[in-house]
């Protein structure tokens, strides 16, 4: 009997794991993928210029037009994607899982809020809770949505700062929109007067400071509405009326609170005693 040396039979025993080859990487490839990100960029700022300025020519298709801008960039980017990364559909079954091993490890690395923020994008895109024109409230910041993105989301206040807010934020948080799409909004002035004043006086110089601003919009839906409230130290008048352009709102508000004061003194309708503070009670 001829018996085998213990590590010669071990070694012929021995199996070698398969190892997971990638695909050899191409320098035209590479060179084909980053040309094609570079003109999907280019085509999607093109494109959403082109909407913006067509845009601006309609208040009443304003923001319907503008909302296209994401949605047409969107569609160029998984284009773009689709031509670079289709040849992965042809890896074997062990390529497919070194991909996403390496995949996993990138995300892993510190860009998962990244990541959070394109899923992000892609909810808000897709969803639309609100689009570029309207007027909505994050946390502390309120303004116009100028452009929606695959990061973030980008508002113009009304002191005109430029605030960007990332994705994940608007589809984790809760966010206010004060049109949806429309190009009507509710403005809110208020006036401040004393509890011994001609409150109807007062209601009627409100409402009629209102109802006669160059950037009111009245219909059967649009009403003009004058509410009273009560506080313990003065009377808030809080008038309620839509605007034609959600542009306007706080030039409505200046106009009409302007015209109203200078009403509510040339009839000697008395103001409080103590400084109003919106939202507060003295």
């Amino acid at each position: 009997m001829v018996t085998a040396p213990v590590g010669s039979l071990m070694a012929a025993l021995a199996l070698d794991p398969p190892e997971a080859e990638l695909p050899d990487l191409d320098l035209g490839l590479l060179v084909a993928a980053a040309v094609t990100f570079v003109l999907a960029y280019l085509l999607a700022r093109v494109v959403t210029v082109v909407l913006d300025e067509a845009a601006e020519l309609t208040v009443e298709y304003r923001i319907s037009v503008k909302a296209l801008a994401p949605v047409v960039r969107v569609g160029i980017y998984l284009a773009a994607v689709v031509l670079v990364f289709g040849p992965l559909l042809d890896l074997t079954a062990s390529q497919l899982l070194a991909f996403s091993g390496v995949l996993g490890a990138v995300l892993g690395l510190g860009i998962q809020d990244l990541f959070a923020n394109v899923v992000g994008g892609f909810v808000v895109i897709l969803g639309r809770p609100y689009r570029p024109g309207d007027k909505v409230q994050v946390g502390d910041h309120y303004g116009e949505v100028t452009e929606v993105g695959i990061r973030a989301t980008t508002l113009v206040t009304n002191d005109d700062d430029t605030v960007q807010v990332p994705n994940y934020k608007l589809v984790t948080e809760p966010v206010a929109n004060a049109n949806a799409g429309a190009a009507e909004l509710m403005a809110v002035p208020e006036l401040y007067v004393a509890h011994d004043a001609d409150i109807d006086r007062a209601s009627e110089i409100l409402r009629a400071a209102m109802c006669t601003s160059r950037y009111v919009h009245v219909s059967e839906d649009h009403p003009v509405v004058v509410r009273v409230d009560h506080e313990p130290a003065y009377v808030t008048l809080r008038g309620r009326a839509y605007v034609n352009d959600v542009r306007h709102e706080f030039a409505f508000e200046s106009e009409v609170t302007r015209r109203a004061l200078a009403a509510l003194e040339a009839e000697g309708i008395e103001r409080p005693a103590v400084a109003a503070v919106p939202g507060e009670t003295p």
